[in-house]
């Protein structure tokens, strides 16, 4: 005599063990999402222009958060920080939608980009003990009276200097000074030096340096910190201590 609900008891086991699988895979993937985002990469959407052509409006970055505690950081990398206080000033169409709790969740375990307005995103021009002024004779920055060649940089048409702002100032040690590199469009350590913390950015707050644009897949790049520019800004620190 045949036993026909065999063949379905087999199934639905079959099912729930197949369900119960994929739970578990999604819950570890959840988990190493979640970690990676705490402690390793985390992804931030760019809201302004001020970074431009280097980073687009709604663009998406990774941002390495082992850095600066781990691998430290160097002259031309691009970090991101929280804003200092009044640091962002987003005309209405660079604002974002505020969340849904799903969007939450998943900004929670890192699978979709921070659209919060929380954080800056500027490249470190100098570091601590550094010298930065701004124009010489031929409207480039220097550091430690190095001129530099910065290729990343946006000047209107019309315009020949590298900043509208002049400025002279020794970086404290622990903190960076950062600018745009849409320079006539960018709101940073040059227009908060009246402030408490004079324009500089304690390197404690820095979540970390942007990497990569990955998306939209059309800009998908590394983002460089231009080595090239910063040539002999070290050395020279020796010789021009700031005074």
């Amino acid at each position: 005599m045949s036993d026909r609900p065999a063949p379905r008891r087999g199934f639905a086991r079959s099912l729930l063990r197949l369900l119960g699988d994929l739970l578990v895979i999604l819950l570890v993937a959840f988990t190493v999402s979640f970690l990676l985002k705490t402690f390793l990469v985390r992804s931030f959407y760019i809201p302004s222009g001020s970074m431009e052509h280097t980073l687009e409006v709604q663009d998406q970055i990774l941002v390495n958060q082992l850095g600066p505690d781990v691998v430290g950081l160097e002259r031309g990398d691009v970090v991101v920080f929280e804003d200092p206080g009044g640091w962002l000033s987003l005309p209405a169409s660079a604002r974002t939608a505020a969340p849904n709790e799903f969007d939450k969740l998943m900004q929670t375990l890192g699978l979709a980009a921070d659209t919060s307005t929380d954080y800056v995103v500027k490249r470190v021009i100098g570091v601590g003990g550094d010298r930065v002024a701004c124009c010489d004779s031929s409207g480039r920055v220097t550091v430690n009276g190095v001129p530099l060649d910065e290729p990343y940089i946006v000047i209107p048409e019309g315009k020949t200097a590298a900043s509208d702002l002049e400025f002279d100032v020794v970086v404290p040690e622990g903190s960076v000074w950062v600018m745009g590199d849409n320079r006539y469009s960018s709101v940073d350590s040059r227009y908060h030096q009246d402030e408490p913390g004079r324009g500089f950015v304690p390197v404690d707050e820095i979540v970390g340096r942007a990497f990569v644009v990955h998306w939209p897949l059309s800009q998908f790049g590394w983002i460089d910190n231009y080595p090239d520019t910063f040539v002999g800004v070290e050395e020279a620190k020796a010789t021009d201590p700031g005074e």
